[in-house]
């Protein structure tokens, strides 16, 4: 791929950016003025820190889960599952992230999938299920000093004794979380800095507490607890009519607010993050609704991180929120990936400061529209972002954007106190072209040269500057990754693998129940390892999750195909398992999953239904089929109609097929059960 001079210079990485971006240079300051051009808006601005400083910077950060949001990226091939973390995560190189929050599994749909607790069942431990952990160390790996945040959106139903609700048993809730912070340690020598209490959902002041005195009883007095992951309200207003509760919160955390708080919030003196933010389509208006908020967080609401969801779109584009990611890493079949332009908005601000790092006491409101925000280490350093995007070039997903103007403008920026010695500043420029589609993003430009405390830049619409004494800035990057494929039209597993490196199987994505590698030591050698439902109780839910469990794989787009697996069930009576086709929902919106269904049952029956709950019946009928013993289910869809083989001979035929007309192949169970699967293949 490329000329060889092109492969040379990609193989360079930054140095071969920043010879570009030097070409690229402006000139800063006032200079003649244009003829016959309208007078700029001008103002001044002054940033000082005689007085004292602002908040304490903590960091920005990203999500990975709330749900499964990651499932592609561990299945990736190297060099590239390797080129896509060096963007996330290491230090000047790309989105160079500060902090790093993942769900803590809980067996339960939270998004996009499910995600595997560490406890399945309340005599079960495994902390080497799914792929945060992974994760986290790859992370750490890249950058130790990142922080790590862990939030539970769902639990294992043990934990409520059969009610949806963790608090009605709070000690056992606590241990359960405390038990998943250990074990990060005890197995994989990571430090969980913060804990959440569960996400976007009810909070509970005793259970805060106990968290607090259990992590305490456990030697885990640096973990922090930030809540609610919701609101500021009610929160804020309880924190502060509750003293015990202010004074074990830590951080007190809201999800998309908008830019702004609340007054409560702002009376407890407690840090306030934006602790979920972004979630919009990685395009350019969501790289302007993340430039806008990054800056925005902390000038209209006095937040001091902003953390958003999700870390990388590593899930089929189809579910819900597809591409709602800093980047896109969905192809782990072909080894494609894309370095979307949020990456480099990140860069404008976590290349240039740290966790700890104070922000500067300053309105931050530019006069012709926009925002900025300094910050300083305290030892000289200085860094001043800025941004002008437009209204319609930066809304987010959520909440609605109220309207607002930005005018090109002439910025005067006067330095004072201890950085009224600052000669020169680097300077790192992002503009957004929403006409021709040519965005340039993070390119170095000269540096400004600052004349007796004051310089000023000449800023249009939609525009991003990052103005620093640090010289560490770097545009990195890797030859161009293979070109996109669609999934393999032909694609089989046998599952026949000793030491998974994931507790998994690759491309399958759960969206209830969990399904894992299984060793079946009692088999006589055809199915000792194959692909099983492990989640035999309804978790305690985040959102409705099916009442089947039921995994996707494949191209969303297929219509015609052939899919083929040995199934086994192992639950007497009213065990059974389905394979199917077109199926067209998952995620959030799982329950109301359509498709082509094929359905066995332990009392030897069969159903073939248009969807998920089993309500729309197509065929039914006689199969002969029992628990505990293996045999092979094939499902044909051709057109608008589906046949069904079972063992090889046809059981059924002619079934109509209305819609839908596309969507993946799944497999799944009946009910919350153990069953087995083998030898998958669809075509």
């Amino acid at each position: 791929r490329g000329t060889r001079r092109e492969r040379s210079w990609a193989g360079m990485g930054c140095a071969a950016l920043l010879w570009g971006a030097i070409l690229l240079a402006c000139s800063c300051g006032p200079g003649p003025p244009r003829v016959g051009a309208a007078p700029l808006l001008a103002a001044t601005y002054v940033l000082d820190d005689a007085n004292g400083l602002g908040r304490e910077f903590d960091g920005i950060g990203a999500v990975s889960g709330g749900g499964a949001t990651s499932r592609l990226l561990v299945n990736y091939q190297e060099p590239y599952r390797s080129q896509i973390l060096d963007y996330l995560f290491k230090p000047n190189f790309g989105a160079s992230l500060h902090i790093l929050k993942v769900e803590i599994g809980g067996d339960a749909q939270s998004t996009d999938g499910t995600e595997p607790s560490h406890m399945h069942y309340e005599n079960d431990e495994n902390y080497f299920r799914g792929y945060e952990w992974w994760l986290m160390k790859e992370a750490k790996k890249r950058n130790p000093n990142i922080k790590l945040i862990g939030l539970p959106w769902a639990f294992p139903g043990w934990i409520g004794k059969g009610e949806n609700w963790p608090y009605d048993y709070p000690d056992i809730t606590a241990y359960y979380i405390v038990s998943w912070i250990l074990g990060a340690k005890q197995y994989h020598d990571l430090d969980i800095d913060y804990i959440g209490i569960w996400n976007e959902r009810a909070f509970n002041s005793k259970y805060i507490k106990l968290l607090r005195y259990t992590l305490d009883k456990h030697g885990l007095e640096q973990v922090r607890i930030i809540a609610s992951d919701r609101l500021w309200e009610p929160i804020s207003f309880v924190m502060m009519i509750d003293s015990e509760l202010h004074g074990v919160v830590d951080v007190i955390g809201a999800h998309y607010p908008g830019t702004k708080t609340v007054q409560n919030a702002i009376l407890t003196g407690k840090k306030l993050w934006s602790s979920e933010d972004y979630s919009t389509f990685n395009d350019d208006v969501g790289a302007g609704c993340w430039a806008r908020i990054l800056n925005q967080n902390y000038v209209n609401g006095n937040m001091t991180s902003t953390i958003a969801w999700n870390l990388v779109a590593s899930y089929y584009e189809d579910l819900p929120f597809g591409r709602c990611g800093l980047m896109t890493a969905q192809e782990p079949w072909s080894g494609h990936y894309k370095v979307e332009s949020p990456i480099w908005i990140t860069a404008h601000t976590t290349q240039f400061t740290q966790p700890g790092w104070s922000y500067l006491q300053v309105d931050g409101h530019l006069e012709g529209g926009g925002s900025f925000v300094a910050l300083t280490d305290g030892l000289g350093n200085l860094t001043i972002i800025i941004e002008t995007m437009s209204h319609n070039h930066s809304k987010c997903i959520r909440p609605p954007l109220p309207n607002f103007n930005v005018v090109p403008q002439r910025a005067t920026f006067y330095l004072r106190g201890s950085f009224y010695m600052v000669e020169t500043l680097q300077v790192w420029h992002s503009r957004f072209d929403f006409e021709s589609g040519h965005s340039s993003l993070f390119q170095q430009l000269h540096p400004v040269q600052v004349w007796k405390g004051r310089f000023s830049l000449d800023l249009k619409e939609d525009e991003v500057y990052t103005l620093t004494t640090l010289k560490t800035g770097r545009k990195c990057g890797f030859p161009e990754p293979p070109p996109p494929q669609p999934f393999p039209s032909n694609y089989n597993d046998d599952f026949n693998i000793r030491n998974p490196p994931f507790s998994e199987a690759p491309n399958f994505a759960d969206q209830t129940g969990v399904f894992e590698y299984f060793v079946n030591a009692s088999d006589p050698g055809d199915h000792v390892f194959t692909l099983r439902q492990v989640v035999v109780q309804r978790p305690i839910t985040w959102v409705s999750d099916a009442d089947q469990t039921i995994s996707v794989i494949g191209n969303f787009k297929w219509v015609n195909m052939t899919v083929t697996c040995d199934i086994y069930i192992e639950k007497p009576r009213d065990g059974g398992v389905f394979i199917a086709g077109r199926v067209d929902n998952g995620g959030i919106y799982v329950r109301r999953s359509k498709g082509v269904f094929f359905w066995v049952f332990a009392d030897g029956t069969y159903r073939v239904t248009g969807d998920l709950a089993g309500k729309e019946v197509l065929m039914k009928g006689l199969a002969g089929v029992r628990d505990n013993a293996w045999h092979t289910l094939t499902l044909n869809i051709q057109g608008n109609s589906a046949s069904g083989l079972l063992n090889g001979y046809l059981l059924w035929e002619n079934v109509t097929i209305s819609n839908p007309g596309n969507g993946w192949a799944a497999l799944g169970t009946r009910s919350f059960e153990f069953a087995q699967f083998d030898n998958f293949h669809v075509e």
